[in-house]
């Protein structure tokens, strides 16, 4: 049976996640069969696994740098929300309904312990380790009796607890103190360690800060791991403001892609690949940002489309896109994306909100009506080369997944993007998404399109030869995935040089490298 390991946090947003993908790659290394663990995630960033079930992107980043395939075990109740205190319930993979805040806390949570400590223990029985990320904060007393993710899966799986500060935000040993303090004194003892996130600075200067801490609490500081950047590890919630910001910056570049920031923006990492573009320069826009003039806006996937496009309407954003359509400026939809292009948008059955019919933007010759039955799917694809600013991608291959609500049906003036061909674990020919008669304005369903290379550079060279620009051949030196791998091997470097990774083998019960010990 598996050994575990809890990281826990004083607050949210504090590095839980990217220290777990850091323990699951380091013990990876060393030899171990590691596996990630968070019983309950809240995000927008979902994934569909090959057996087409939905689980948190970072649990999927933490599988990857653990060397294993993701499977919704790894996270086995995922909230996407839905509004300001409603959230869609996803349990292993599959959704059950959305649900107000209280509701769930009060009355739903409880029910779903058993199968949380079900797939805890499904996990455990394959691994050497698993590595347990809590959520928010142990010390949230109003959550403490309904909780299902922090002390109590501790007490569970009976496992000891690293908690991890952000020192980054000014507040840390108060942090840490206050919270410690506001643990019960059973879950108190279950704290072995302490880790301080994003520190800058002389680490000699901060030695009395550790000394106080060890001095006050009884808990030893395993490590104080420094503020890194450069690293393309995905984001777990939502666009990060570090994210936004370094966007707004002036960057001398041949193409400017305006990606629009939704209220409800989800699978926002579809667009990572582009940032490695030499000749693009990304900006996210939202309500108090002008859209300017950019080669190519792109709508993003939503967990709320209507809410989204209401948002667009009530901004002026809606507007500024039609008025960059008239100059012909390229304008992409991916998944709720592509459903606010078209002309209609029904939910006749209050499956993703309270509106049961808006206009879209108009943009595209298409109309969806919203499902109770979510599609979720992971897809090969090949792109019909639509027209002229998609001819030069006809042929390319795309790999992605589908994780939508909404059926959508084109119109006489509009054709496919893509014919899909494997669907569902078989083999398939269904075509995908629509695009106007010049394929200026197009979208998909499918989420991951610019992962693949050859149809993101001919899809911005199209774009560069309008400008009088010359092509660019291949500009990818490596693949997304290897360069992810990269960057966790990169992660556990810096990490495993910051811990006192020989106590902390010590706390897990682990003697060193395994092969070593074997």
């Amino acid at each position: 049976m598996a050994k575990t390991i809890m990281i826990q946090g004083t607050a949210s947003h504090v590095g839980k996640s990217i220290i777990v993908a850091a323990l699951c790659r380091i013990f990876y290394r060393d030899g171990y069969k590691v596996a990630p663990f968070k019983s309950q995630n809240m995000a927008l960033n979902s994934f569909v696994t090959k057996d087409g079930g939905e689980m948190g992107r970072a649990q999927v980043v933490q599988a990857e740098a653990a060397g294993q395939q993701p499977e919704v075990d790894m996270n086995p109740v995922l909230l996407k929300p839905t509004g300001n205190a409603s959230s869609q319930i996803i349990l292993l993979g599959k959704p059950l309904g959305n649900y107000s805040a209280w509701d769930y806390h009060s009355n739903y949570a409880g029910s779903l312990w058993t199968e949380v400590c079900q797939a805890l223990n499904r996990l455990k029985a394959k691994n050497d380790l698993i590595v347990i990320e809590g959520a928010g904060s142990p010390a949230e007393v109003n959550l403490q009796e309904t909780e299902i993710v922090n002390m109590k899966v501790a007490r569970e799986a009976r496992s000891p607890v690293l908690l991890v500060c952000d020192i980054d935000k000014g507040g840390a040993l108060a942090a840490i103190v206050g919270t410690l303090e506001l643990l019960r004194p059973e879950d108190r003892k279950l704290v072995a360690g302490i880790i301080i996130n994003k520190f800058r600075g002389d680490l000699s200067l901060f030695q009395p800060a550790v000394d106080f801490i060890e001095g006050k609490t009884g808990i030893p500081v395993l490590g104080v791991v420094p503020y890194f950047q450069g690293f393309r590890i995905q984001e777990e919630d939502t666009v990060s403001e570090e994210t936004v910001t370094r966007s707004r910056e002036n960057k001398a570049r041949d193409i400017e892609i305006a990606i629009i920031h939704l209220p409800h923006i989800s699978n926002f990492t579809d667009f990572d690949p582009l940032e490695d573009e030499p000749d693009i320069n990304i900006r996210y826009v939202g309500k108090g940002t002008r859209l300017g003039n950019p080669d190519i806006v792109i709508v993003p996937g939503s967990k709320n489309t209507i809410e989204d496009l209401a948002y667009l309407k009530r901004s002026g954003i809606a507007d500024e896109i039609k008025e960059l359509r008239e100059t012909g400026t390229m304008i992409i939809g991916i998944c709720g994306g592509f459903q606010i292009l078209g002309k209609e948008l029904h939910d006749p059955k209050g499956s993703e909100s309270k509106i049961p019919f808006i206009d879209g933007l108009g943009l595209l010759d298409v109309v969806t009506v919203f499902a109770e039955n979510k599609v979720t799917t992971q897809v090969r694809a090949i792109s019909c080369g639509t027209d002229k600013f998609l001819e030069d991608t006809k042929g390319s291959e795309v790999e992605g997944y589908e994780i939508h609500m909404g059926i959508t049906r084109l119109g006489e003036g509009v054709s496919p993007v893509f014919e899909i061909t494997h669907r569902f674990g078989l083999d398939s020919s269904t075509l995908d998404g629509a695009a106007n008669n010049d394929a200026s304005i197009w979208g998909t369903y499918i989420h991951g399109v610019f992962d693949c290379p050859d149809f993101r550079r001919a899809l911005i060279n199209s774009i560069r030869v309008r400008k009088g620009l010359k092509p660019l051949e291949d500009t990818a030196s490596i693949s997304a995935w290897d360069q992810r791998q990269r960057d966790y091997d990169r992660l556990a470097e810096v990490v495993r040089s910051s811990l006192d990774m020989d106590r902390l083998c010590e706390i897990i019960g682990f003697e060193g490298n395994k092969e070593d010990r074997e």
